[in-house]
């Protein structure tokens, strides 16, 4: 089953790509060892696209965005995947949202990848499954990536970690309601973009002032390239043509400086950790002698007998006595 999803994903076949990221975002264990085979084969031959996060409050517009934005590139003939961070059903595990009918006429593009993957209610499980599926649509000759988040919680710095240039896209809000977008998504973000120039000219051209007054603010990065705002109507498709000359730009210089290569390194190396941690918590939990032990520190913590961080040390003594060689 490996070697026959590994030759055809080689091939571009967008069915075999479908099943080997079905694979990996299964809980089996024996279906894991099979990624995890995958991943290994396809590993060298990942890592030659752009990655693009694109980020933003819900409503404002980042399927129409994503979608525009897709049929732009691939009108230009580039490959371009979408891996879409949904929220899923906690009951089922799946996703709430389909590709198909939130990006209809990009999902039938024979250049276009669409996936949506299910959370599972888990941040670290998205990371996880979004950076293996980035590896497999990238070894498919996939050239160009975006990954949207849903716009909620942590999901925006999590995906801002695993890309090259993040996008986050934006109301026509001034005044204080710019008060109320969040300091640190401006601040991981390489742009901005004003969307629904269609239906709030006026109010997106005082957004865009007050945004770049915002960013004249912040502390500059010698490692990057100035953060931009712009102005774009998704549903008109107006304005895409600058946002793709300003992320060529980025990744002109990025590559010239060293600087997207710098990037990745410092992700790599937080993956590293990130699956570590994630690998450990798995084995911990898939002990049922550490389990059992688990419960009865469970108990003397919420009797107050001792302390949250003494349990979890205890835990963690008892998994490397019972795991020494």
């Amino acid at each position: 089953m490996v070697d026959n999803l590994y030759k055809k994903i080689l091939l571009s076949d967008r069915l075999a790509l479908s099943k080997a990221i079905t694979l990996i975002e299964s809980t089996k264990l024996k279906d894991r060892s099979k990624s995890e085979k995958l991943i290994k084969k396809l590993y060298k031959k990942s890592g030659n696209s752009l990655r693009i996060g694109v980020s933003g409050p819900p409503g404002v517009g980042k399927s129409t965005f994503i979608e525009t934005l897709g049929i732009f590139l691939t009108n230009k003939n580039y490959k371009v995947a979408v891996l879409a961070v949904d929220p899923s059903s906690k009951k089922s595990g799946g996703s709430i949202l389909g590709d198909k009918t939130r990006m209809p006429e990009l999902s039938i593009k024979k250049n276009a990848f669409i996936r949506p993957s299910p959370s599972g209610g888990e941040l670290g499980g998205v990371s996880r499954r979004t950076r293996e599926s980035m590896i497999l649509v990238e070894a498919a000759g996939y050239e160009i990536i975006l990954i949207e988040t849903v716009g909620v919680g942590q999901s925006e710095t999590e995906v801002a970690e695993m890309v090259d240039i993040f996008l986050v896209l934006l109301q026509p809000s001034s005044g204080d309601e710019l008060q109320g977008i969040k300091k640190g998504i401006i601040e991981i973000a390489d742009l901005l973009v004003v969307n629904k120039e269609d239906e709030f000219k006026d109010e997106v051209l005082r957004a865009v002032a007050d945004y770049k007054n915002a960013l004249s603010l912040l502390k500059k990065n010698k490692k990057s390239l100035n953060k931009k705002v712009v102005k774009c109507s998704a549903l008109n498709k107006t304005g895409i043509d600058e946002i793709w000359k300003i992320i060529l730009n980025f990744k002109t210089l990025g590559y010239k400086k060293g600087w997207i290569q710098e990037k990745r390194t410092k992700q790599l190396e937080k993956w590293i950790w990130d699956d570590l941690q994630k690998n450990l918590f798995e084995r911990i939990k898939g002990d049922k002698k550490l389990v059992s032990e688990f419960v009865k520190l469970e108990k003397k913590v919420s009797k107050n007998l001792i302390s949250p961080t003494e349990a979890s040390k205890k835990i963690l003594q008892h998994y490397i006595k019972n795991n020494k060689s």
